[in-house]
This record gives structure tokens, sequence and C-alpha cells, in this order.
């Protein structure tokens, strides 16, 4: 169930290009934990939560579009309880431009990191009829493929 806050009413909404200071509610053994959280809205594609920018479909971004500051909303995702949206206002700021590329290169070295690591899982586990197998002989080039 919704609340409202003892704080007077504001007249912005949470939604894209907006500007959010949230207190999220957190029970962890019994104690409540309250971490105070400022981010923008901004579209999946320029996401970018360390830098401040979190991205509209997430689950906690679904929570409270739509919502106003001063209101209380149910949040159970984790240890988390509520959100209590403290402001709302116009963001005056823009997510870096290369949040894409950057999140791309990301997810390759992932990838390169796991085909590595998976090679070497094989060469430990092999032991053939013409030798142990090398995963060393692989170059850099070779995992790009």
């Amino acid at each position: 169930m919704d609340s409202d806050l003892s704080t007077p009413k504001q007249t912005h909404t949470a939604g894209l290009g907006m500007h959010v200071v949230i207190d999220l509610v957190i029970v962890d053994e019994g104690e409540q934990i309250v971490d105070h959280l400022e981010f923008d809205i901004v579209p999946d594609e320029n996401a970018d939560f360390k830098s401040g920018f979190l991205g509209s479909s997430t689950p906690l971004a679904r929570a409270i579009l739509g919502r106003k500051g001063g209101q209380v909303v149910p949040y159970q995702v984790g240890g988390a309880k509520e959100v209590r949206l403290v402001s709302v206002h116009p963001s005056s700021s823009t997510p870096p431009e290369d949040v894409a590329a950057r999140r791309q290169e990301t997810i390759q070295k992932a990838i390169d990191q796991s085909d590595r690591t998976n090679a070497m899982i094989f060469a430990s586990s092999f032991s053939g009829k013409w030798g142990d197998y090398d995963p060393t002989g692989f170059t850099e080039e070779d995992t790009k493929e």
C-alpha cells in the first residue's frame, strides 16, 4: 500500500529524465537499514548506475515510475522492504555517450576471460594418447575468433 511521507506535496513524478532521491529501506537480521540513493532515470541503453543513471526497465525504476516525491512504495527485492521517494526533480545531467560502447567492451572482456578459463579447465582434465593438451599454445588472436 502506498502512503505519503509527512513532507510537502511535490508535483514532479518519477520518469525518464528525472533526478530521483530515495531512501531504500532494507531489513537485515531484524535491523532496519536506510540506504540513501540519488540517480537519474534514463533509457536502458544509457544506464550506468555507478555514474548515477538508472535504466528505466530495472525493478527499482519500475517500482517508482509515475510516483511523486513524498510517497512510500513497497519494494520486496532482496532484503529491501520499501522505497521512500524523498524528492523528484528534472535532471540537469546527461549520461556519457560512450556508455553502450563501454558496456560492450566489458562484456567482450568477460567472454574472453570465460573462453580462457574453459580452455584451462579442459586442458587440466584432458590427457590423450598423443600427450597432454596445452592451453598456453593459445594466443590472443586465437581467442578472438
